[in-house]
């Protein structure tokens, strides 16, 4: 029953409803609209923004930190295990609209990352807190709305997501090693146990650390790919533009599955509108000291996981040998890809690429709901045990479920998210663009950019002694 529940939501916001696939299109649309293109003509700006990133003070977290906390979350199974699902179910074409959503989620995540940090508030540590929730109780004053997408936020990042990532470590392992799948739940719910226990600060470092090598390894692993495929780059190319307008011999019929699967999967992976990164773009203390500082931070964590990783691992299926079946395929696909790249080492790489990426994301997501017990007044020890417990026993319970079950959970969680935070972040966009407007200023007119409320008109109301006055 709980299955077919899951399944009728599913239908209605990614199936034949596609609410929110029009939904993500409207908002990448405005935002990229309202903030004049930001994520196109300021590109250079967000690379810009990341000298100075590795201070921080003792309330927040360094926008490095920050920056490499929400990819931690981001680059995990929708990298490798979600881009071969797209392609699977939506051919290469999906691709191209994986690319598509992210170029204009970057703006999306612009926008929700401004909010988080400028309506963060300070847990019972004295340390940077926030989100949409924070976001929809302060500017919009809705609480009603905010718990909702709390309890939304827990049901995705809190429980179902990290069951997911779980899932995918476990699948490799079990493919590549025949690790049995409780014994891989049991390792991955120990070590992240040890790790989340340190709360935000412990998962930032954590990030610093992991997130950077994991990165540049998986790029250049895909350049050596492509430099021993050279040859057939231009048929790839010919191949993703033609299927991704229904051009090939494949037809009408497989654009609607390249265009649903590739913007479900891009957001997925990317998670620009759905709400998540605000959580780490609020736990900065950003350079400069401005709320859009961390904007530009966060837009760019959309480029790197999308435009970078995701397209690698499209490179590293692509050019293999592997037939395309059109039934749904996670990791093992990426897998196949791989060995047939580089034998049965290629194999090895997968196995150990996904758990990286996939644990770093169990980490994040983690922080991401543990940053909402604040607005229950549960951040505390009884409520953080409370929390921390249900998470490792979904973690465990992920690695043994079946693949269906535990995406299906996974993207019900996430639309729902993005439902309730699309709807606050477009009635907030005036805030976003004065916000905006003050950056640019500053940025022209001084050396040294802080942000003061007196100079910007923004909605409802920051918590107090978080920005200080003139």
């Amino acid at each position: 029953m709980i299955n077919e529940i899951v399944s009728s939501i599913n239908n209605v916001l990614w199936g034949q409803g596609q609410i929110l696939i029009y939904l993500l299109l409207f908002a990448g649309f405005w935002f990229s609209f309202k903030l004049r293109w930001i994520q196109i003509l300021q590109f250079k700006y967000m690379f810009t923004v990341m000298k100075g990133s590795t201070q921080s003070d003792k309330s927040g977290i360094s926008s490095f930190q920050a920056l490499c906390t929400g990819l931690s979350a981001r680059v995990g199974t929708g990298n490798l295990a979600g881009v071969a699902m797209a392609i699977s179910l939506g051919g290469s074409g999906a691709v191209f609209w994986m690319w598509v959503i992210a170029m204009l989620g970057m703006a999306t995540g612009f926008a929700e990352s401004v909010l988080g940090q400028l309506y963060k508030v300070r847990d019972e540590h004295k340390e940077f807190r926030g989100g949409p929730a924070y976001y929809i109780r302060s500017g919009l004053n809705k609480p009603w709305l905010a718990v909702l997408f709390s309890l939304c936020l827990f049901l995705g990042y809190g429980l179902t997501f990290s069951a997911m990532q779980a899932n995918t470590i476990a699948d490799a392992l079990n493919n590549t090693f025949t690790i049995p799948r409780e014994y891989s739940g049991a390792v991955i719910a120990l070590l992240a146990g040890s790790i989340v226990v340190g709360g935000m600060r412990s998962i930032a470092r954590f990030a610093e650390l992991i997130v950077p090598f994991m990165g540049l390894a998986f790029v250049g692993t895909a350049i050596v790919i492509t430099l021993m495929n050279i040859q057939l780059l231009p048929s790839m190319f010919m191949d993703i533009f033609s299927s991704a307008f229904g051009l090939n011999e494949a037809g009408a019929g497989a654009l609607g599955a390249a265009i649903k699967n590739g913007i479900q999967r891009g957001l997925y992976s990317n998670e620009a509108g759905a709400g998540s990164v605000p959580h780490a773009a609020a736990g900065a203390s950003p350079v400069p000291n401005h709320p859009v500082a961390q904007g530009y931070v966060q837009m760019l964590g959309v480029f790197l996981d999308t435009m970078v990783l995701c397209s690698c691992t499209a490179v590293v299926i692509l050019l293999s040998d592997i037939s395309i079946s059109g039934e749904m395929e996670g990791i093992g696909m990426t897998q196949n890809a791989m060995t047939s790249h580089f034998g049965a080492g290629g194999n090895y790489f997968v196995a150990a690429a996904i758990t990286l990426f996939a644990f770093t994301s169990v980490v994040a997501n983690y922080a991401y709901a543990e940053s909402n017990l604040h607005l229950f007044k549960l951040d505390n020890k009884a409520g953080r045990l409370f929390y921390t417990s249900i998470y490792l026993i979904m973690v465990f319970w992920g690695a043994s479920a079946t693949l269906k079950e535990v995406w299906g959970l996974a993207d019900m969680a996430l639309g729902l998210m993005t439902l309730v935070n699309i709807y606050a972040i477009i009635l907030l966009t005036p805030t976003v663009i004065n916000l905006t407007k003050d950056f640019r200023q500053k940025l022209h007119s001084s050396d040294k950019i802080t942000f003061s409320l007196d100079d910007v008109e923004i909605q409802g109301e920051t918590e107090p002694g978080i920005w200080s006055k003139k």
